[in-house]
This record gives C-alpha cells, sequence and structure tokens, in this order.
C-alpha cells in the first residue's frame, strides 16, 4: 500500500459538491457524531476501469478530507466469476492510485453467517418466503411499469415451512433453481424493485474464500447494505443507477434495526461516461476475450492497468477526477479533458529527450568527417537545476522524414531544397541537394552548415530562421521500438445505447515502430516518463522494457490532434 502522504499533492483539490454539502450539514446537525466513514466496495469479477477510479477517489478521498476513514470492500457474492486474480488487481489500483486502506480490507463473505442468520429472522418476523416458481413464472408474476405484479401462490406459505425448506436449501438438498428466498414487501409497488426480491439463490459452486462450506449465496441488494451496516458506514455512496434500490437498501435495514450497529445513508452520484471509450464490463470481457485488444492492460482500453501501462499517472486521474466534479446529472466527459490533465502532470513532471520516429538521413556536407562535437540540451526547459545533458554531433545525423518536403507547401517552415532551419541546440543547416534511390524515393539530403550559429556559444551569430528540428546523431543512437497508440474507437460514444460497438473500433489504434533514440535511454526503467522533443511524452512499457532494449509507449501528443491527425472529428 502506498504512504498516505501520496494522496496529498497539487491535484488533490477540494471542490465543493453536493455530497460534501450533505457531509458538512450532518457535522453541523451532529447526525454521525462528526464522524465519516465510506467504503469502495468493487465485485471481484473483473479489472477497474477510469469510472472506478472516480468512485475510489471520491470515497477515499471524502474520508481524507474529514479525517474519516474508508474500507476496502470486496462484493464476492456470486462465485461464478469471482478470482483472486481481481481482488489483488484492485488492491494494486486502489494503492497506485494513492490511498491506504489502512488494513480495513473486508469482504461480504465475511459476513456470510450473519448474512443467514439475518434471512432466517425475515422468515421467522413474516418478511421473507421460500419461493417455489421458477424463474419465468417468476417474471410472468412480476408485472411491468404500468401494470401491478401478481402475488405468488407461495408468498403465504408458513413460517415453519419456508423456515424448514431454507434451512434444507444451505445443507444442499436441492439443485440450483429450485427455490429461491424472497424478500415479502409488496408485489403492487411502483417500484420494481421492492416487489419481492429475490434476496438468496441456490448455487453450487465453490467460493474462492469459504471452499465448499456455502451452496446458497446472498443477493448484492440484501448483501449491500448490511455489509454498509455492520461496518458502521456512515455515507453508502454509489451510481445513479442504485437509485431506484435506495428503497429496498432502507427496508432491509428497517427490518434489522435492532439487529444492526447503524443505519447507512446511501447517496447516489452521475457515473462517469467517457468518450472514445467503453467501460460496460460486457463489452471490455468481449473485447478481451474475443482478441480484439491485447489483454486487460492493453493500453487503449480504459482499464486502470490498460491507462497505467499507457502512462497514465496517479496525479493525472486524480486531477481528471476533481476536475469533472460531482453531480447527479449524467453527462459525457470528451477524452481530452483527461489527456490534457495528463499533459499538464507530465510537462512539469517529464524530463526531454529526442527520439526519431520516421528517420531521414541528413548529410553535412562542410563538416568534417572525423569530427565530433558535444550540443547541450536541458533536461527541463523550466527547470534549470535539472541541469543539461549531452546530445552529440556528427556529419550525417537523423531528422524526421516530416521534416523535409521537397515540394513545400504554403506556410511550410521546414527544411526543403535551397531552405534553412535550424538543428535544435546545435547549428543552422541549408538543404543543397536531394539523393535519391532508382524507385524516386528520397533515403538521404544533404546540406551545409553555418559554423558560426551554434546554439549557446559564445560570439556565435544571432541570425534567426523560422524552422527548428531535432536530430540525432547516425553514430550514437539507440534502437527502440516504439508504440504509438491512438483511440480505440472512432465513434465518440461507442458506449451509449445499443448500437454495434465493435463496427466502430479504430483500425489504426497502434502502430508499432522502430525507431532511434540518445543512448542515454539504454538504462531506462519501466514506467519512467519522457517528453520526446516534439512528438509527445512516452513512457518505457511497464512490461516488455528491457536493460538495453526499451519499448516506449506514447501516452500522448503535445497537444490535442486527433481529429486533425486521423480526419474523425
Amino acid at each position: 500500500m502506498k504512504d498516505k502522504s501520496v494522496a496529498h499533492s497539487s491535484a488533490d483539490i477540494v471542490v465543493s459538491n453536493f455530497i460534501r454539502s450533505i457531509i458538512d450539514e450532518d457535522n453541523r446537525s451532529g447526525k454521525w457524531q462528526r464522524r465519516v466513514e465510506t467504503r469502495f466496495p468493487p465485485e471481484p469479477n473483473g479489472y477497474l476501469h477510469i469510472g472506478h477510479a472516480k468512485s475510489i477517489c471520491l470515497n477515499f478521498g471524502l474520508a481524507r478530507d474529514y479525517k474519516g476513514v474508508c474500507h476496502l470492500r470486496f462484493d464476492d457474492t456470486n462465485p461464478e466469476k469471482e478470482a483472486q486474480e481481481y481482488v489483488d488487481a484492485i488492491c494494486e489500483n486502489v494503492a497506485w492510485l494513492g490511498f491506504d486502506w489502512e488494513g480495513r480490507q473486508h469482504y461480504s463473505s465475511d459476513y456470510f453467517d450473519q448474512l443467514y442468520a439475518f434471512a432466517e429472522y425475515l422468515i421467522t418476523q413474516g418478511k421473507a418466503y421460500v419461493e417455489s416458481l421458477n424463474a419465468d413464472e417468476m417474471r410472468e408474476h412480476r408485472g411491468t411499469l404500468t401494470s401491478p405484479g401478481q402475488n405468488s401462490p407461495y408468498r403465504d406459505r408458513s413460517i415453519e415451512e419456508s423456515l424448514d425448506l431454507f434451512r434444507r436449501m444451505k445443507e444442499g438438498e436441492f439443485a440450483d433453481g429450485r427455490y429461491v428466498l424472497r424478500a415479502k414487501i409488496d408485489m403492487a409497488s411502483s417500484n420494481m424493485n421492492m416487489r419481492d426480491p429475490v434476496i438468496y439463490r441456490i448455487r453450487h459452486i465453490r467460493h474462492q474464500r469459504t471452499g465448499e462450506k456455502w451452496c446458497i449465496y446472498p443477493m448484492y441488494d440484501y448483501t449491500h447494505c448490511i455489509s454498509d451496516a455492520l461496518e458502521n458506514i456512515t455515507h453508502s455512496l454509489c451510481t445513479l443507477e442504485f437509485e431506484d434500490h435506495r428503497p429496498l437498501y432502507d427496508w432491509v435495514l428497517d427490518q434489522l434495526v435492532d439487529k444492526v450497529p447503524c443505519h447507512p445513508q446511501q447517496i447516489e452520484f452521475a457515473r462517469l461516461n467517457l468518450t472514445y471509450a467503453v467501460m460496460s464490463k460486457r463489452k471490455l470481457i468481449e473485447l478481451v476475450e474475443g482478441g480484439l485488444v491485447d489483454g486487460w492492460d492493453d493500453p487503449r482500453l480504459s482499464t486502470l492497468v490498460g491507462l497505467r501501462r499507457r502512462g497514465f499517472t496517479p496525479k493525472s486521474i486524480r486531477l481528471f477526477v476533481e476536475r469533472i466534479g460531482v453531480s447527479k446529472a449524467d453527462s459525457w466527459i470528451d477524452m481530452s479533458v483527461l489527456e490534457d490533465c495528463l499533459r499538464e502532470d507530465l510537462n512539469e513532471s517529464a524530463p526531454r529527450r529526442i527520439a526519431i520516429l520516421k528517420p531521414l538521413k541528413l548529410i553535412i556536407d562542410n563538416y568534417p568527417c572525423d569530427q565530433e562535437e558535444d550540443c547541450l540540451a536541458p533536461n527541463h526547459p523550466k527547470k534549470p537545476e535539472w541541469e543539461k545533458r549531452v546530445v552529440p554531433l556528427s556529419k550525417t545525423i537523423y531528422i524526421e522524414r516530416d521534416d523535409f518536403m521537397e515540394e513545400p507547401a504554403k506556410g511550410y517552415f521546414r527544411l526543403s531544397p535551397g531552405a534553412e532551419v535550424r538543428l535544435r541546440y546545435a547549428y543552422i543547416v541549408k538543404c543543397v541537394s536531394v539523393e535519391k534511390n532508382v524507385a524516386g524515393e528520397i533515403e538521404a539530403i544533404h546540406c551545409t552548415y553555418d559554423p558560426d550559429t551554434k546554439s549557446g556559444t559564445e560570439g556565435a551569430t544571432t541570425r534567426k530562421v523560422k524552422g527548428n528540428i531535432h536530430w540525432l546523431s547516425v553514430k550514437h543512437v539507440l534502437q527502440a521500438e516504439v508504440r504509438l497508440y491512438d483511440r480505440l474507437f472512432s465513434d465518440p460514444y461507442p458506449d451509449a445505447g445499443d448500437k454495434d460497438y465493435k463496427a466502430s473500433l479504430n483500425p489504426n489504434s497502434k502502430e508499432i515502430t522502430v525507431a532511434y533514440v540518445e543512448q542515454s535511454l539504454a538504462e531506462v526503467k519501466p514506467e519512467q516518463a519522457f517528453q520526446f522533443e516534439r512528438n509527445g511524452y512516452f513512457i518505457a512499457d511497464r512490461v516488455d522494457t528491457k536493460l538495453g532494449k526499451p519499448v516506449f509507449n506514447r501516452v500522448v501528443t503535445l497537444r490535442d490532434s486527433w481529429g486533425k491527425v486521423s480526419g474523425l472529428a
């Protein structure tokens, strides 16, 4: 787990919202004795995504700011889809974001004995009954949004019979689906969630934590509120889709008022909807299992492991969550907002280096063949304390292919026949000829340099040229694999409605190339981030980078060029 101080940074700005207003009022009234206790309750059946980050930052951030505590609780009531792999990944994600649950790691399965005892209690109070109808029959009795449901013929089953059947369900006497336990509430309620919801079902599946002990498992709506109460949670924060479930949350706790230590307050907020991304668990699973992406940590995915591998920083994600705020209204947040938060962080924290992504050879004709010299480049233009690094110059160098145009367009100020540019940190050069192969393709360009124009040299000529391009000496480069990632979808709203989200997969979302980088990057460590000058922000891949063989992922360009570059805006 991370040190708590990690969560405190310039990105963690306290911004008022309606949840803070509720807590402030609770503190004024003394409702919880000025106590704030929250929880982050993921299901361990998949990897977390950027939407979960909003909930993590909200729950842990509120606890931090109000000097309270936040629990990490796994809702492990469905052993069919759960695995320790997901538990471990969730713990790692929360710690990576900078939050510490300080040993308050719980599981719904911790409370299985109590949940079962409470269910028996509800039966004895005439508030629950064992149902014999199958799933289709229950659906027929449930009614619609405009018509009430019908009571099950087993709704008035005696307390003794329901209790006997429920105990026999627990002992494994019946097959899956033979019986369920339902809360007895109101089949005519306008809220479908209150029409005698199922609170226990039979599942003969081994549980990852309790093994073979149980063959009946409680449903989420029944489990969640009781778990909150047993942990003395004060403010139970969830997304808006659970607003209609709040009456059931309150009903269960009202029936157990003398059995649980408190009755937490459920508060709903709008989920995160991010453009050019999907956050539906079903769709993410389809992308991964269908081989449409390279696993859960594919840098193009909205999963936190994917964003981390892409190069997003904890600080940038926390800043993003603060910037978008918390509200009760659903809205779409543009991907560029997230990317701008990353640029803001990396602009300050990332050292500068040079990389040539699409190399073109440039030969300085009047530069001595056996001469080499050091040019000095700042490690960060706004941090002189980071000092400077040496970039060697020799007769033959690489420049970006896009920095030369044989027939320049209007407004093109980089290199072209007869034109001058400055080699960044070095000299002004002038293109004098172009070397082509038999197919007419440019293989090299020839220039002359002005020896009196070296950057940073005392007494150098101060004349200016409009073009300024980056370069690397052919003798002093390191080859590196570079992965250029773009947005996974061309449709801004692939997650909206029932559209075929796969139809909008961007075929150009991943490009792998071999680039030339500064030799010092041979010793780069996984997850070190850099700004490759004029090319964007890159990170050493946390999985594939090896000593002497770096692999770099482009995290984000220097500015939002999605529409301009891809033609999709």
